[in-house]
């Protein structure tokens, strides 16, 4: 980014993420139509009288406008863009599951406007009480592919032959999709792939085999790092099975 002074007024944007930062203020990790994802200094937005303690909170459509130089600039305002509804509890962890996933894999300061419109999309989902599995999956689907590790999910590797409705699969991270046996462990149904690719997932088998290809997929772009929010989901569900 330009050392020069840069003013942004109203924006387009979500807050991804926030920590305390001094007595009063805190440090913004935003997500911009615009502008990507970048980091803003927000300073006195902590305490009761704290103005835009209130608005600066995750999964609501924001207008924000900053001013600075270098890498992190002074949030200099914030206002709601739209009314949006406080998103259900049940569907929390997922939504922070999206924001980890934008936090750990986009790039600072680089502007991907159709990412965000399916971020928005993802969360207007969650909102209206869509079920979550197959809104997740389509997100991952969708943020693999603009962050150019796309998945050819259509036909093999190596061969190019046409993924077959009846046959099945093994997928290898950074290869593509190989011919596995119908009997050969975890191997992927080929309905389930072609569902995936249309991103019209509908029953179990389908909803599974795409979660564990798009799962290696998305720990080959992590590189084998763990992300909290699947370990907060793993402890919350061994808990509920007690």
């Amino acid at each position: 980014m330009s050392r020069s002074l840069r003013r942004i007024e109203l924006t387009a944007g979500y807050v991804l993420h926030h920590r305390p930062w001094r007595d009063t203020s805190r440090i913004l990790e935003v997500l911009t139509r615009e502008h990507g994802r970048l980091t803003l200094f927000a300073r006195g937005v902590r305490g009761p009288a704290a103005r835009l303690s209130a608005v600066l909170q995750p999964f609501q459509p924001l207008l924000l406008s900053w001013s600075g130089r270098g890498e992190a600039a002074s949030l200099t305002g914030a206002e709601r863009a739209a009314h949006a509804a406080p998103l259900p509890a049940g569907c929390l962890l997922a939504a922070f599951y999206l924001n980890e996933l934008l936090l750990r894999l986009t790039t600072r300061h680089d502007p991907l406007p159709e990412l965000f419109d399916h971020y928005t999309q993802a969360l207007e989902r969650l909102r209206a009480g869509a079920p979550l599995a197959p809104a997740l999956r389509v997100f991952e689907k969708r943020l693999l592919q603009l962050l150019g590790y796309g998945l050819d999910l259509a036909t093999e590797a190596h061969s190019g032959r046409r993924i077959e409705p009846d046959g099945y699969y093994h997928f290898r991270p950074g290869e593509g999709l190989v011919r596995a046996g119908a009997r050969e462990r975890r191997a992927l149904a080929g309905r389930s792939l072609l569902s995936l690719e249309r991103e019209s997932l509908s029953d179990r088998r389908e909803l599974e085999d795409a979660r564990r290809v798009l799962q290696a997929a998305l720990g080959a772009c992590l590189e084998g790092r763990p992300l909290a929010t699947r370990a907060v989901a793993k402890t919350m569900a061994r808990k509920a099975a007690q």
